[in-house]
């Protein structure tokens, strides 16, 4: 059972008074997770988010994450602790550029990574998720176009995952998944040969380790995986040790939930500062004030919301 210092037993009072529900990303701090009423990937707190009954949500993560949330809860008052936490990955692709590549290929689908501003998902026909993505392609029909954006690594994991050719991939990256390198994956598993490898497709080394395992050249204990298919590979798995390629705050909620086996990461330095703009401090002056409120104009919410919706009919 966790022990809550005076900070978190604040927010959770406060929680209470306010009939709030606190989400938490994997990538959160500890304190965070440990206070939060359900701790997921990006596809789970989307889920939660739409199911909820809470009259307040609290997104602990980055600011696309709380748009989501407001998307698909119009009604509902959604809060972001600091709405200035940003994303690289949603950066790497503007409004201006999308529409320009939609005009070089009409008629194409366009998908688009959950890591993407809400005026991005307003302007694709589908939102995925790392542990979705791959259903949500092979779902669209084989002779039409796609245009995948803005994860490079992830889209080049799709296309040979599934050997769709028409499949054209936007140079985006997340700097954290790219900052993992194959020499330190590779050196971690050397030091320790009966761990289970555990990579997030994000990562720039995904696409090479799916293009070995066909060859019959990978590593046998490799598996790329979302955040959550981390977690649920690892509960059912009978290595003793993981080595864990994605940003290191999954490791808190692997080691809570799993105890008993061991969890290293395969880059210590895996760490998003955006993510950890989110403090503990920030949660409580939320909750406490009820702001800053997520706020989205209707038209971009409607047209987003079918993207997402079609997110959420594809499970994994």
């Amino acid at each position: 059972m966790t022990t809550f210092t005076p900070m978190q037993a604040a927010v959770r009072r406060l929680a209470r008074e306010k009939n709030a529900v606190i989400l938490a990303h994997n990538y959160q701090v500890p304190e965070i997770q440990d206070v939060a009423d359900f701790v997921g990937d990006s596809l789970g707190l989307a889920i939660e988010a739409r199911h909820t009954d809470a009259p307040v949500i609290v997104m602990c993560g980055v600011y696309f994450m709380a748009e989501t949330a407001k998307i698909v809860n119009p009604e509902r008052m959604v809060l972001s602790p600091d709405p200035t936490a940003g994303c690289s990955l949603a950066d790497s692709i503007t409004l201006r550029d999308l529409r320009t590549w939609k005009a070089e290929h009409p008629g194409a689908a366009i998908v688009s990574y959950v890591n993407t501003t809400a005026e991005i998902k307003a302007e694709s026909d589908y939102c995925v998720t790392s542990g979705n993505a791959e259903a949500v392609v092979r779902s669209i029909p084989a002779d039409q176009e796609i245009l995948f954006l803005p994860d490079q690594f992830l889209g080049a994991w799709l296309k040979e995952r599934t050997g769709r050719e028409n499949m054209h991939i936007w140079l985006g990256e997340c700097h954290v998944h790219a900052g993992i390198r194959p020499d330190e994956i590779r050196a971690r598993q050397e030091a320790l040969p009966s761990a289970d490898l555990l990579i997030h497709p994000e990562c720039g080394c995904a696409s090479a380790c799916l293009w070995a395992n066909g060859r019959g050249v990978m590593h046998p204990r490799t598996y790329v995986l979302s955040t959550e298919g981390m977690v649920k590979h690892a509960a059912t798995s009978r290595a003793e040790t993981f080595v864990v390629a994605t940003e290191t705050g999954i490791l808190h909620r692997l080691r809570k939930e799993i105890p008993g086996r061991q969890f290293v990461a395969a880059d210590e330095s895996a760490v998003c500062g955006y993510m950890k703009q989110i403090t503990l401090a920030k949660v409580r002056d939320t909750l406490r004030d009820l702001a800053p409120a997520v706020e989205i104009a209707t038209p971009i919410a409607a047209r987003a919301r079918v993207a997402i919706d079609r997110m959420l009919a594809v499970r994994a």
